[in-house]
């Protein structure tokens, strides 16, 4: 059954994030063969049109709005409903973001409609759509089967590969009016207390510290790693709340999930609630003192060491791999 799917592009600092793809090829399962429109929301943002058609999107729709400048649920969900009432469509697909988490609940009960969350594959089997997610953090995972109505989801960054970028494909871009008002918050500026760099949820190659790191001085080594391999830091609930780094690094049940193609666990014990973040990354290196520590159940490689002897080998091996390459 062709269908009609929407797509929300999430901007971060100047560019599209990567999961706006990834949504496009959620979008794509889902349409069947009908059409994917790629939705873009914010101030002056039309100039991304072209990128979201390169990664497959058959149709852009903006809607421009200084309200947008910055993200707020009563400013984006009006403008989402003014684009869904526009276009009618048949699914919605969200990035399963700090943004998708907080706006999809509330367009799916104004909707009416249900709300598959935390995706990490669509599949098509005999005619039905399968939706798989993770529950129990991470220990199980469970099929949803779509069977009428609207198809509401958002997905998992890194889990579902955007498609080919190709430069030749391109599209109608369609300017949508949304009447945005009574706004109960406004955000006039944001600080970021964290450090320029990749961002954490969508990075590829994660190096994590806990609190073998021992102080925020033990994090420069994990730094320079994660430097050299184009990656992003991240830290232990454990090394947050002992003052190593800020709470926007930590990674578990109470920090971001993130799925990377390689997670670096250095001085992590690995505790449950640390676990359910990270143990789906497709492959786990854990270097810790101590060989019955929990995290090396989980690793496909493990390094039993002092980290601060290991990290700077591993750094030095991977710039000569660099110079080399």
């Amino acid at each position: 059954m062709a269908r009609k799917v929407l797509a929300l592009a999430e901007i971060r600092d100047g560019s599209l994030r990567n999961v706006s793809f990834e949504a496009i090829a959620a979008a794509k399962i889902i349409a069947q063969g009908g059409e994917v429109v790629s939705v873009l929301a914010g101030e002056s943002v039309q100039s991304y049109a072209n990128e979201l058609f390169f990664h497959g999107a058959d149709r852009v729709v903006v809607v421009e709005h200084s309200h947008l400048t910055h993200y707020t649920p009563d400013g984006y969900s009006q403008a989402l409903m003014a684009v869904i009432d526009e276009e009618k469509p048949e699914g919605i697909v969200f990035g399963h973001t700090a943004l998708g988490k907080d706006l999809s609940p509330k367009l799916a009960t104004k909707l009416n409609s249900g709300l598959v969350s935390d995706v990490v594959s669509v599949e098509e089997e005999g005619g039905n759509l399968i939706f798989t997610r993770p529950i129990y953090s991470g220990k199980a995972f469970e099929k949803k089967i779509a069977t009428d109505g609207l198809i509401f989801v958002t997905v998992r960054p890194n889990n579902i590969p955007p498609l080919e970028r190709d430069e030749s494909r391109s599209g109608e871009v369609k300017a949508i009016s949304a009447d945005i008002k009574d706004l109960r918050t406004i955000v006039k500026e944001v600080v970021r207390k964290t450090t320029e760099g990749v961002d954490l949820s969508e990075a590829k190659v994660i190096v994590a510290g806990g609190r073998g790191v021992k102080s925020a001085e033990g994090f420069k080594p994990l730094q320079e790693l994660a430097e050299v391999l184009g990656g992003a830091v991240g830290a232990s609930r454990g090394a947050c709340d002992a003052g190593y780094c800020d709470y926007s690094l930590q990674i578990g049940q109470t920090g971001k999930v993130v799925t990377p193609d390689l997670y670096i666990a250095c001085g992590i014990s690995g505790a449950i609630q640390h676990l359910a973040g990270m143990s789906n990354s497709k492959v786990i290196v854990a270097i810790n003192k101590d060989p019955e520590a929990n995290i090396f159940k989980v690793a496909d490689y493990g390094i039993v060491g002092d980290l601060f002897e290991v990290v700077p080998l591993l750094t030095e091996e991977f710039k000569k791999l660099k110079v080399h390459s």
